[in-house]
Parts: C-alpha cells; sequence; structure tokens
C-alpha cells in the first residue's frame, strides 16, 4: 500500500511538472501571452529548470519558434522520474536491480513514454475544458484562450467532420482519440 501512495505522489508530482513544460513550450509556439493565467503558474512551476536549459543551448536553437528549452526540460523531469519510479519501487521492494546494459534504453523508453502520455493528458483536460467552457460560458476570456490552445489540434477534425444538427462534434472525437492513445500507451 504505500508503495502504490509514493508512487501515485511521485506521479502526480512529476505529471504537474511535466505538463507544466509542455504547456509552456506549446502556449510559446502559439504565442500566447504569458503574462497571464495559465501562463504565469506555468512559468513559475518550470521557470527553475527552463532557464538554465536556455542558457546551455545553442543560440539559433534557443531563439527558434520552438521552446526548446521547454521541450527539454519536459523530457529531462520525464527520465527523472522514471529513474526515481524505478529506484522508489525497488528500494521498497527490496529487489533492486542490477545495472544493465539494457537500463539506459529502457530508462529513455520510459521518459519517452511517460512524455507522450503526459502530452496526452494535457491535451485532454484542454479540450474538455474547451468544450465545457462552450456550453457553459462561450463568452469568457477563457473560452478564448483554450480556444486559441485547442485550434490546432481541432482544425484538422473539422475539416473532415460534418456539423451534425449545427454541432461541432470535433471536440468529442478529438478526446476519444486521445482516450485511445492512452489506451495504446498503457
Amino acid at each position: 500500500m504505500l508503495i502504490r501512495i509514493l508512487a501515485f505522489l511521485l506521479e502526480t508530482l512529476f505529471f504537474v511538472l511535466i505538463g507544466a513544460a509542455l504547456l509552456r513550450a506549446w502556449m510559446n509556439y502559439l504565442r500566447i501571452n504569458m503574462r497571464a493565467q495559465p501562463g504565469i503558474f506555468v512559468m513559475a512551476v518550470s521557470d527553475w529548470i527552463v532557464k538554465p536549459l536556455r542558457r546551455v543551448l545553442p543560440t539559433a536553437v534557443a531563439q527558434s519558434r520552438v521552446d526548446w528549452a521547454s521541450v527539454l526540460a519536459a523530457f529531462v523531469l520525464a527520465l527523472l522520474y522514471v529513474l526515481l519510479s524505478v529506484l522508489l519501487i525497488g528500494m521498497l521492494s527490496g529487489a533492486m536491480q542490477v545495472v544493465s546494459p539494457m537500463l539506459l534504453p529502457a530508462l529513455l523508453l520510459g521518459a519517452l513514454k511517460m512524455l507522450l502520455r503526459v502530452a496526452l493528458q494535457v491535451a485532454f483536460i484542454a479540450v474538455l475544458a474547451f468544450a465545457i467552457t462552450s456550453w457553459v460560458q462561450p463568452g469568457s476570456p477563457i473560452y478564448g484562450l483554450l480556444g486559441r490552445l485547442t485550434e490546432p489540434l481541432l482544425a484538422p477534425l473539422r475539416r473532415v467532420i460534418p456539423q451534425i444538427g449545427g454541432v461541432d462534434l470535433s471536440a468529442l472525437v478529438l478526446l476519444l482519440l486521445l482516450q485511445i492513445g492512452l489506451m495504446v500507451l498503457g
């Protein structure tokens, strides 16, 4: 029971950290104002790792349209999560793993899987919040922000999915696709 509680707390902490770094990269890519919420929160949570990475990245990479420092921060955090999870489970279960040549590829693959899972979950939350806000408060500022965050994901679906009775089902279809993606990742 203790292992499950600690694993849950570790996963929750790293979900917030990785999600903030990914959301920061996405918001910067879309040129969304970071001086308003959720930008303020995202920067407060991720500045400690993103700013040092910006200083060490080559200038051309650090100043490109893609916020590579935030993407790299998310990957480093995912790698740290996987490493801490392996150590936590190994220590608490008393079955420490022997270091093998396959450990590094397994850690990198686990980090990539965690990164993708968090990206899908953050997208799911944003699309769900956008759909709910579109029904409840379509004129609110948060609706505009969520629309800007989700439009690049919804636009391709809107081109192929017709409206039914004046209702845009693209968000529902995207939620289903994101959930399937999460199932595939396991």
